[in-house]
């Protein structure tokens, strides 16, 4: 080995023993920019939610066709096979 492959050899070595700088997060980038740490509080909801109510205007059994069953049995079959078990004997 001559002494240029020996500083080739220490060359390379520094370079991977370098530390890394880790790029700002956008969070990060926004703090910066803004002067102030993110997220900070939105806007008060416009109406008091604590006086909504939710009801629905559904059918009591809510009804539901053939076609409706078979994309469910499609694409849930297996799911279902093997929460409830399989009906093949």
């Amino acid at each position: 080995m001559t002494s240029s492959d020996r500083a080739d050899d220490d060359t390379a070595g520094s370079t991977d023993r370098s530390p890394r700088v880790r790029p700002p997060t956008a969070s990060e980038q926004l703090e910066e920019l803004l002067g102030y740490s993110w997220p900070f509080p939105g806007r008060p909801p416009k109406h008091d939610l604590s006086t909504w109510s939710v009801t629905d205007d559904w059918p009591d059994p809510v009804p539901v066709t053939e076609a409706e069953i078979e994309v469910f049995e499609r694409w849930f079959g297996d799911l279902f096979d093997e929460l409830f078990g399989s009906s093949d004997p």
